[in-house]
């Protein structure tokens, strides 16, 4: 699979997927106009690859400063994929990296960290 790299826009979070490598990021804000439009063909992929891979390597790292409750939406299917992923013989690691002074987004990360069984998660709070 073709990696995938997009720039950040306004409302959309740069993504970085090295399938080559197993490496993925999102970055930024995000919250685009259709969210479907925009996710709909990357999870589509992402999928396709994690259910491919065996005892494999996987690290996919978030790096959100906002996100929309339709992105969060999202953002559950991403986890529940990469759990899934890693139930089946792989090793995930998700970062949570998130601005050491936003609380919120602290908080968010612990709780979708609580709904992996599997995958390893990292909250890694970033000086500013």
């Amino acid at each position: 699979m073709d990696n995938i790299r997009i720039e950040a826009t306004d409302r959309t979070p740069e993504v970085d997927f090295a399938y080559n490598e197993n490496a993925f990021s999102l970055r930024g804000e995000a919250y685009p106009e259709d969210v479907n439009a925009f996710f709909g063909p990357i999870v589509d992929n992402l999928e396709q690859h994690l259910t491919s891979l065996q005892d494999k390597e996987v690290t996919f790292n978030f790096e959100l400063i906002y996100f929309n409750s339709s992105t969060a939406k999202i953002l559950m299917m991403l986890f529940e994929m990469l759990d899934a992923c890693a139930s089946s013989g792989n090793r995930v690691v998700i970062n949570w990296v998130f601005e050491a002074d936003d609380d919120n987004m602290q908080e968010l990360g612990e709780e979708y960290a609580e709904d992996l069984e599997h995958a390893a998660f990292n909250l890694q709070p970033q000086e500013v």
